[in-house]
């Protein structure tokens, strides 16, 4: 004890023990109540977890639709071409402008390194339709930034 302890009376140290405790009462009180409520949200996220289960189709219909997925992917593989050669300090806004007369491009994909985040000199093009997709393999061998630009199908494991 310090020597500020030992001067206070009983009576002093009662009352401020007692408003100790009215404080941990109140704190255990609070505590009680957010417990209270983190369950009950626990329990609605539960229910809202069950009811999702049961609008889930079954795990047939799933799996069917898996594959379909599949071959979505393999159709838009179809509409995609690799770039290579490409300059350095391109933009994808440059890279559309190039091949906008193609057909209408969904999506230009600059590669870039992980690590350093500086593009690796190529580049993956995704068109609306087949069509547009074999214009731009057209353009393979054009000048792109002073660099010849080397334009091919997007191979499908990639």
């Amino acid at each position: 004890m310090s020597a500020a302890d030992e001067e206070k009376p009983p009576a002093a140290e009662a009352a401020a023990a007692a408003d100790g405790g009215e404080e941990e009462a109140e704190d255990l009180e609070k505590l009680q109540a957010e417990i209270a409520r983190m369950e009950a949200e626990a329990a609605r996220i539960a229910e809202e977890t069950k009811e999702l289960e049961k609008d889930k189709p079954s795990s047939s219909a799933t799996a069917a639709s898996k594959e379909g997925g599949k071959g979505d992917a393999t159709r838009k593989d179809g509409h995609s071409i690799y770039v290579g050669q490409v300059d350095y300090s391109a933009t994808p806004e440059e890279l559309l402008a190039h091949f906008e007369s193609c057909g209408t491009v969904e999506r230009v994909t600059i590669v870039c390194d992980k690590f350093t985040g500086r593009p690796k000199g190529f580049a993956y093009l995704e068109f609306q339709n087949d069509a547009a997709a074999e214009n731009a393999l057209k353009l393979d061998g054009s000048t792109f930034k002073d660099r010849q630009l080397k334009v091919t199908p997007k191979r499908g494991d990639t």
